[in-house]
């Protein structure tokens, strides 16, 4: 039986790691100083899921405000350990978030993923999502 409940910062050593299957290279130092500022946060939420006392996936989802567009949650990461895909647990994880969003009154959930993830493109549709669009993403240092 999968728990899921709202990320502590004692899932950050767990949470780091699970990271790194994605390609994410974060400290738990780092993991520990995200997790405190999205617990902190009105417009964050954050889930675990737990297995046999072993944090096996986590999901964050964001508020978010456009000028063009009505409001809406974005989930910002979704991982659940290899060895546990397949589970349900992802769609457990989205699930919360769901109800998070739709506890601030908001009508869509989004989620943007990596070109490349062809498996996770495939995941996101079996679990109701649509592809909108496709774009190039740019980024710019602000040292």
């Amino acid at each position: 039986m999968v728990e899921i409940r709202a990320i502590t910062e004692k899932d950050a050593e767990s949470v780091a790691g699970l990271s790194t299957q994605l390609g994410y290279e974060s400290n738990i130092e780092q993991t520990l100083f995200r997790i405190r500022q999205i617990n902190n946060s009105m417009e964050n939420c954050a889930y675990v899921a737990i297995f046999e006392n072993t944090v096996v996936g986590w999901i964050h989802g964001f508020y978010t405000l456009r000028v063009e567009s009505d409001a809406f949650v974005e989930i910002g990461g979704l991982v659940v350990d290899a060895a546990y895909r397949n589970l349900k647990i992802g769609k457990q994880l989205i699930d919360c978030v769901k109800l998070w969003a739709k506890q601030h009154q908001v009508k869509k959930l989004k989620v943007r993923c990596n070109t490349k993830r062809t498996e996770s493109h495939q995941f996101y549709a079996r679990v109701g999502f649509k592809e909108n669009k496709r774009q190039i993403a740019f980024e710019m240092d602000l040292d």
